[in-house]
């Protein structure tokens, strides 16, 4: 089963979002040293869990409000993309090279929510952490269109399987899903109080909910609501970082 391995920014001000993230998440933030590219690398610890670039001209208008990407493991992008498509999904970007590093496409799921296919170079497969831990990615969550309609589609271009559903009421069914290593995230269909199009969005651990908002918010973020306790333990909330990107953040501990 295939499992995101990797997540990117695009934003319009590098030097912000760095400050940014790195006083938030806690992340250290490096050069990557790929010629003629603007690609830095964020770390938790010394493993190395995503990047952040300068957002393409050509991509501005699309990466407004939901700017971060999740990277899927799979063995083939550009079988990923011929699939994908066969399933009623998109490919907004056929599969490219990235010299020394691997090869991905931009696919988009029934609803349009995009991720990217990848085929690294090495193994693909990345540290294990312990649960929580803070600077790693603690959740996945897919708002769709339909999320009956995209389980078809994820479980058969990644194998993955079907954990725990929740009634949420009047929201419908928060639908868990599984792949190698366990739970990863879940979906469910899209209140129609939310006008964004479908979307990934992810979480990431910090060492406390409240700290992690005061710190955010020293810095410009904004967030709507209170903190909710999520199910099994832990505290979550959703924000819209300086630059007008949505985030979003996880604890363990309010």
């Amino acid at each position: 089963m295939s499992k995101f391995i990797w997540y990117d920014l695009m934003t319009p001000d590098i030097a912000k979002s760095k400050d940014f993230y790195a006083h938030v998440v806690g992340w250290k933030i490096e050069d990557s040293g790929m010629p003629g590219m603007n690609y830095n690398v964020l770390k938790a610890g010394n493993i190395d869990i995503g990047g952040m670039m300068k957002t393409p001209p050509e991509m501005m208008e699309g990466a407004k409000g939901r700017p971060w990407m999740g990277h899927v493991y799979v063995d083939s992008a550009d079988i990923a993309a011929e699939t994908a498509k066969k399933l009623g999904g998109k490919v907004y970007r056929p599969a490219t090279d990235i010299p020394g590093v691997g090869r991905f496409a931009v696919l988009g799921d029934t609803g349009g929510a995009a991720f990217i296919a990848f085929k690294p170079n090495g193994s693909g497969e990345p540290k294990k952490v312990v649960d929580g831990t803070p600077g790693h990615i603690g959740w996945r969550e897919l708002m769709s269109a339909d999320w009956k309609k995209d389980w078809e589609f994820y479980s058969s271009l990644f194998g993955w399987k079907k954990a725990e559903a929740m009634d949420m009421g009047p929201m419908g069914t928060y639908q868990i899903f599984e792949a190698q290593g366990g739970q990863q995230g879940g979906m469910m269909t899209k209140t129609a109080d939310d006008p964004s199009p479908p979307y990934w969005n992810y979480y990431f651990n910090v060492d406390s909910i409240g700290a992690a908002m005061k710190r955010a918010t020293s810095k410009g973020a904004s967030f709507q609501r209170e903190p909710i306790e999520v199910p099994g333990g832990g505290w979550a909330v959703n924000g819209t970082d300086p630059v007008g990107a949505a985030f979003s953040l996880y604890s363990l501990n309010k």
